[in-house]
């Protein structure tokens, strides 16, 4: 049975005191640390060796396609056979294939030899945030505290977008161009055992096979899950238009190590707004939510190209940052209302795999971009990626609106509220 607290008031303090939860956090932590560090610690090395934006950007956009068409997959098959057995063969996968990479890199190995290792280094990524709000699941089911690890889970994710690319630019600017990759494959490995060791927290798997034998049917079925897949590919854009530009932008300036103190500030403020954002009673529906804040988006990240002092461009990146929460959180929030519980964990796998998607392709744009054009050209590839996606969700908004389905849809871990259906 899960464990709850009750309280009229719940919060952080309450959520972090729940028997078990740091048994699986803390593992966790180390374990989702690498996802914000493989596309920048791959860009910076391949970049070193080869002296290009362009082939750097392609070759890591090779692992976030993998990991984007891989990551649903990956979901149903834990959902099926459980997390530990899909975590263990996988992390281990990963890390081989990332230090085959970092090897051949290293040694000038032809273009098409490190595409070679770029896909089995980004299909093997361990999908840890799924996996972590799917335990809290088990912990809180029926409790207040359900919210507010959403809430906490949202911010988690930021801050891994803060320290990861500081850690490794760090890394590979001030000790070797592939120390980030090796940290990364390695953090992978002993945070990706740990958790999948503790077995005490993971979700029934006969539990989740009821609710697959019930609703099997795929979350990609679903319009408005359509349509958050091309909100998230929108926010995917930014995070690697601004990894490859930023990194240009301070390569240009003669400092180097300057590109992760800018990343740091955008992600810093993803992160702050997230815990504003996560706290916040809303009352407004989360479909004007999205909206509005995805408008604010693409119109920070349209100014992005034309900052060309430090000081603006921190400026900028981090209001960018802070349109950014908002609207993954109020994504994740949709897909409570949208998607049938059996088919939850899928959705949210689809949702990260546009982000990787949506950053894949912008990492290789904004590398051409940056090879071929001005310096700063590459900011282009957000401004462009959030006006696309800003069209199509605001042609396509009538579907993010829930649908009966003859039942009452039950409270998962979001940032989102029951929803009785009649």
């Amino acid at each position: 049975m899960a464990s709850t607290v009750t309280s009229s008031r719940p919060g952080y303090g309450q959520l972090l005191r729940t028997r078990g939860a740091w048994t699986f956090l803390l593992p966790g932590f180390a374990a989702r640390q690498p996802f914000a560090m493989l596309t920048l610690s791959l860009v910076l090395l391949v970049q070193h060796t080869t002296g290009s934006y362009g082939a750097a950007g392609a070759v890591a956009a090779a692992t976030g396609v993998a990991m984007a068409l891989f990551a649903p997959y990956s979901g149903r098959l834990a959902d099926r056979w459980g997390q530990r057995a899909v975590l263990i063969p996988g992390v281990l996968v990963h890390t081989l294939s990332g230090l085959s990479l970092t090897a051949l890199a290293l040694a000038h190995a032809p273009l098409w030899a490190l595409f070679a290792a770029a896909v089995p280094t980004g299909a093997s990524v361990p999908q840890i945030g799924p996996m972590v709000r799917a335990r809290w699941g088990v912990k809180l089911q029926g409790s207040p505290l359900m919210t507010t690890a959403a809430a906490f889970e949202s911010v988690t994710d930021e801050l891994t977008f803060v320290f990861g690319p500081l850690l490794a630019t760090a890394l590979c600017t001030a000790v070797h161009p592939a120390a980030g990759l090796l940290t990364e494959a390695s953090l992978t490995l002993l945070g990706g055992l740990l958790f999948a060791a503790q077995k005490s927290t993971q979700p029934s798997v006969t539990a989740v096979d009821g609710h697959a034998r019930v609703e099997h049917a795929s979350a990609l079925r679903i319009p408005g899950v359509r349509v958050l897949i091309v909100t998230f590919l929108g926010i995917g854009s930014v995070f690697g238009g601004m990894q490859v530009s930023l990194a240009a932008f301070s390569e240009s300036i003669g400092e180097p190590g300057l590109n992760g103190v800018l990343y740091g500030v955008f992600a810093a403020g993803n992160m702050l707004s997230g815990l504003v954002c996560g706290a916040i009673a809303w009352k407004v529906a989360p479909q004007r939510r999205l909206i509005v804040g995805y408008s604010a988006l693409a119109l920070t990240a349209s100014g992005l190209w034309a900052a060309h002092s430090v000081l603006v461009l921190a400026g900028l990146g981090l209001l960018v940052g802070m349109c950014i929460a908002p609207a993954l959180i109020t994504g994740y929030t949709l897909v409570e209302s949208l998607v049938p519980a059996g088919a939850r964990t899928e959705a949210f796998t689809w949702l990260t795999g546009a982000v990787a998607l949506g950053q894949a392709a912008a990492v290789t744009s904004a590398g051409q971009l940056e090879d071929h054009f001005w310096g700063g050209a590459g900011f282009l590839v957000p401004m462009g990626g959030t006006l696309l996606a800003l069209a199509t969700l605001l042609a396509l908004r009538s579907h993010l609106v829930a649908r009966p389905r003859g039942r009452t849809v039950a409270r998962g871990i979001g940032h989102r509220v029951p929803v009785a259906v009649d």
